[in-house]
């Protein structure tokens, strides 16, 4: 009997399982290796064996991990079920295996194939009767092995797709793999960064977003390639042996994956070590090598569970690693402020960038100054390098300790302003908000709606405007109408018409309340209702440079990390002066008097969810912050009331749950009475 702890281990497990299968064949946006996520399929199997009492029937274990993306084409059901392969990690499971087929089978064969990291697709082609060849009429991607999407506009644009294969069959029906070469990849990655846009993580996710591109010239334009390495559907005479029907379509004009015959464990096992040693000149990711029972037939005779194929395996690799020296490291500040490492190194042997799964690395990144000091990073220091079937490398232990081990410089390095740890983190960040490197982000955040609203003022115009020299700082924003005739002829924010709109929207955004200016400053943890709450308890903004840490303390709903990054700010000098020049430029510092305000609802926090009868949401949370109360978007233990309508949902289920008053609308206005 599972112990209460096995079976809360096992919950996370599955928790965390589907997360990552989520991200990886639904999003694109793999968080961990897939070594990592190995070894967590690994111990969530084990416990399922050792208790099948606690297994769940759509364990991850049990259950194909993607999902047909319905915006990306027609959903089409498998004619054959496009299944997993069931993983196994070390040569006595392949000898296991191999044995296993032998007993049922005694001249059985296998084919031995590499496993490319990329996404499967089915090609489903009909016999054409002008000509008699076989066209493709249908290309469907995996989905959840049972239900894929249309593809087939995609799929035609890639050149080792054949559209038309010559040979004397009414139907057939071929698996494969696309994936995008390293080539390709880095190609892909050099526009993106030409840009200023997001890079992809790796060639998988690169071309399974490529492969389902609403537009096939996109798809085109990245170039694309697949390795057909099944048949999945067709004449009797292709399933007596997957080698010899592998090297028919070859024949024929269709790319096949790199396979091999063997008769026998030993062949088997050799057969994987070649791939194996494959691995440094291809052009491609290795996600494993596949084992399979050669004759087609006979492979239903070794089930393996609903989510895989029968009569396959798939042996995967241990990480590949290599020792790497380190030459500098490189520190970064990003949009929001946080210092990056890089690490830039070569391989002592040869003087070059080290090589793995063929793939030239310089660099890896190297997290924050707690990983630098743990690995004890430093110039001269030899570290090993490893990649798992991805293309971000990582470090994986020093084997030769520096001189010294690296420190964080004291300055920001953009801008030698002072840098700050945050509480209970090992993230460093430079706070001054004229920072060049953090500019384009902090002037917008400012201009936009939750702060001071000022229309039209969006991220591609700040950072046209940053570029082009007009703003380094939100107060430079109130000094763009001495620029007018030169934004005008420029034609930076458009014609006359377009620029005096801004212009007079920035005007109009002086008299706003002194919460959307406070809001708009970007000081960490300081979003829009942190900012009302301190607003309540002083008359003008100004009076903050005044406050002691203690002081913002005493604020309702302010803890430590807050007082202290309010401390920080309004106590430095490039902030203070800052608001001076706004102060005097005419922004309203001010605040203002509501009319009706109160404190009935004072000291509580409230949800509001569903349809009211009268108010809507956003009008009701108002009147909540009027009366001197909080409104918030979700329920928790501090929540005090939940104002629910009809159709309230989860949030009302949580309330009931944790035992929170529940009111309706009547009984919120009787309360402000």
């Amino acid at each position: 009997m599972a112990t209460e702890e096995i079976k809360k281990e096992y919950l996370e497990l599955v928790e965390t399982i589907r997360h990552h299968m989520d991200l990886y064949y639904n999003q694109d946006t793999p968080e961990i290796s897939d070594f990592e996520y190995d070894q967590l399929m690994q111990r969530l199997k084990a416990i399922e064996r050792d208790n099948p009492e606690i297994a769940l029937k759509d364990s991850p274990s049990q259950v194909v991990g993607g999902t047909a993306k319905r915006e990306a084409g027609v959903k089409i059901t498998h004619n054959v079920p496009m299944l997993s392969i069931e993983d196994v990690f070390n040569v006595d499971d392949v000898r296991a295996f191999v044995n296993r087929v032998h007993v049922r089978h005694p001249d059985a064969k296998f084919s031995v194939e590499q496993k490319i990291d990329g996404l499967s697709l089915t090609l489903r082609y009909n016999k054409n009767e002008s000509d008699g060849k076989l066209h493709l009429t249908l290309a469907e991607t995996r989905g959840d092995g049972l239900i894929g999407e249309d593809v087939t506009a995609n799929a035609l644009v890639i050149p080792d797709v054949q559209k038309v294969i010559d040979l004397p069959y009414e139907y057939l029906e071929l698996r494969g793999e696309v994936y995008m070469s390293h080539d390709s990849f880095e190609a892909y990655n050099a526009l993106m960064e030409k840009e200023g846009k997001k890079l992809a993580a790796n060639p998988r996710n690169l071309a399974a977003g490529t492969l389902r591109q609403l537009d096939p010239e996109i798809t085109r334009s990245r170039g694309l390639k697949m390795f057909v390495f099944n048949v999945q559907d067709g004449p009797e005479e292709l399933k007596d042996s997957h080698c010899k029907a592998m090297d028919l379509l070859s024949e024929n004009g269709v790319k096949t994956v790199f396979h091999k015959q063997c008769e026998n464990a030993d062949e088997v096992i050799a057969a994987i070590e070649q791939i194996g040693e494959m691995r440094q000149d291809l052009e491609f990711d290795l996600d494993g090598a596949v084992v399979k029972v050669d004759n087609t037939n006979w492979r239903d005779d070794f089930p393996a569970g609903s989510k895989y194929s029968s009569g396959h395996i798939a042996y995967k690799y241990p990480p590949e690693e290599c020792v790497v020296e380190m030459d500098e490291i490189l520190v970064d500040v990003g949009r929001t402020g946080k210092l990056t490492f890089t690490g830039s190194f070569h391989d002592p042997n040869t003087g070059k960038p080290a090589r793995l799964c063929g793939t030239s690395v310089s660099r890896a990144t190297l997290h924050n100054q707690d990983y630098i000091t743990d690995m004890k990073i430093g110039v001269g220091g030899h570290y090993k390098l490893f990649k798992s079937g991805e293309i971000i490398p990582k470090l994986n232990g020093c084997v030769k300790e520096p001189l010294e081990v690296y420190k964080a410089p004291e300055k920001c390095p953009v801008c030698g302003g002072h840098l700050v740890r945050e509480a209970d983190t090992a993230d460093i960040r430079c706070i001054n908000p004229t920072c060049p490197a953090q500019i384009t982000r902090t002037i917008a955040y400012f201009a936009s709606r939750d702060a001071m609203n000022i229309m039209g003022l969006g991220d591609t115009l700040v950072e046209a405007l940053v570029g082009e020299g007009y703003l380094h700082s939100y107060v430079d924003i109130y000094h763009l109408k001495e620029h007018r005739d030169e934004l005008i002829e420029k034609g930076i924010v458009g014609k006359e018409k377009n620029t005096d709109k801004l212009l007079a929207e920035i005007e109009k955004s002086k008299e706003n309340d002194p919460v959307r200016l406070l809001t708009g400053l970007a000081i960490r943890n300081v979003g829009k209702s942190t900012a009302r709450e301190i607003m309540k308890h002083f008359d003008e903004l100004t009076d903050l440079t005044r406050v002691t840490r203690d002081g913002f303390l005493q604020i309702p709903d302010i803890g430590e990390t807050t007082a202290d990054d309010l401390y920080e700010f309004f106590h430095d000098e490039v902030s203070l002066r800052i608001l001076d020049e706004m102060k005097a430029l005419g922004l309203n510092m001010k605040a203002k008097e509501v009319e009706g305000a109160s404190d009935k609802l004072s000291g509580m926090t409230i949800v509001v969810t569903g349809t009211l009868p009268t108010l809507g949401r956003k009008e009701a949370e108002e009147l909540i912050v009027k009366n001197g109360g909080k409104a918030s978007g979700s329920v928790s233990k501090k929540t005090s009331l939940v104002l629910a309508g009809e159709a309230a949902g989860s949030k009302l289920t949580k309330a009931n749950e944790l035992g929170i008053k529940v009111i309706d609308e009547q009984t919120f206005l009787d309360m402000l009475k």
